[in-house]
């Protein structure tokens, strides 16, 4: 099955990146770019009959390693 994960820093996480990426819109002439978070998108194979199993399995994969839940979210779809 296609996995799709997508990883963005919690909401109250300062994202230096994303706040230099909006600088940097800002002085081309984007002035209307407000705000700008950066994240991963990552997108897994994963074999498996049962998608809740599958997502589980995957979840249970950024929690350990794809993620660090101490400062970002995630979501998982089976595609």
């Amino acid at each position: 099955m296609k996995v799709e994960v997508r990883i963005s820093l919690k909401r109250d996480v300062l994202d230096p990146q994303g706040e230099a990426i909006r600088r940097v819109l800002t002085r081309l002439g984007y002035t209307e770019v407000s705000a700008v978070r950066v994240g991963k998108l990552m997108l897994l194979d994963v074999e498996g009959e049962e998608r809740e199993h599958v997502r589980a399995r995957v979840e249970e994969a950024c929690r350990e390693l794809l993620a660090n839940p101490i400062i970002e979210d995630f979501e998982v779809r089976v595609l």
